[in-house]
């Protein structure tokens, strides 16, 4: 990748809404096609428009400058390599970027609170979110708690994948979302419950006779 962003530089230190792009739509959609023919200007163009955003947006989520820096400079890394990947009849560049950004933070969360759990010794009876349903879960296989959280709707998945992927609490889960707490809290609460329903019924449809 021949343009790297520089870390820690003034322009990614800016608020949520710095790097909004006074680019056209079509504009920025031709930089992609740049990209694509390895035009590292264009790539750099893309990066100065949109890198404080998508900076804003990981350091929100993991509370962390430098792991934040290492989520943009992978998100730009990936547009290098596979600008393909951007499609403009899906949105624009920006919301392409911020959703890659999204979905690489949780996925760093995730595996925070993966080691976390293995760390400790007794999850469930430390955790803020620590509930009869919550114990359930954290005993099933991964199988079954990942098909239990599919079946939630978004907003229940997003805040309890947060919660217990992501080990964060319910104050740092609302903040991520920007509800309120109790909102969380309540979200959190039923989407487990349903999850416990849902995996008890998985298991008893197992146990059926052909």
């Amino acid at each position: 990748m021949p343009y790297q962003g520089a870390r820690g530089s003034e322009g990614l230190v800016a608020g949520d809404d710095a790097g909004a792009s006074c680019l056209s739509r079509d504009e920025e959609t031709a930089l992609v096609s740049r990209v694509a023919e390895r035009d590292d200007e264009a790539l750099a163009a893309i990066y100065a428009a949109h890198a404080p955003g998508v900076l804003a947006l990981a350091r929100r989520i993991l509370k962390s400058g430098e792991r934040a820096e290492d989520v943009v400079q992978e998100i730009f890394v990936r547009l290098w390599d596979n600008p393909e990947q951007f499609d403009p009849e899906r949105g624009s560049v920006r919301s392409f970027l911020l959703l890659q950004a999204r979905t690489r933070s949780l996925d760093l969360l995730r595996a925070e609170g993966a080691r976390r759990r293995r760390e400790q010794s007794d999850v469930a009876g430390e955790a803020e979110v620590a509930t009869p349903e919550l114990a359930v879960i954290a005993e099933a296989e991964v199988g079954q708690v990942r098909r239990a959280i599919e079946r939630l709707n978004a907003p229940e998945r997003e805040a309890i994948e947060l919660a217990f992927f992501g080990g964060l609490t319910y104050r740092e889960v609302a903040e991520v979302l920007g509800d309120p707490e109790g909102t969380v809290k309540s979200r959190i609460r039923i989407g487990l419950q349903r999850m416990r329903r849902s995996m008890a019924a998985d298991e008893q449809a197992g146990r059926r006779p052909d």
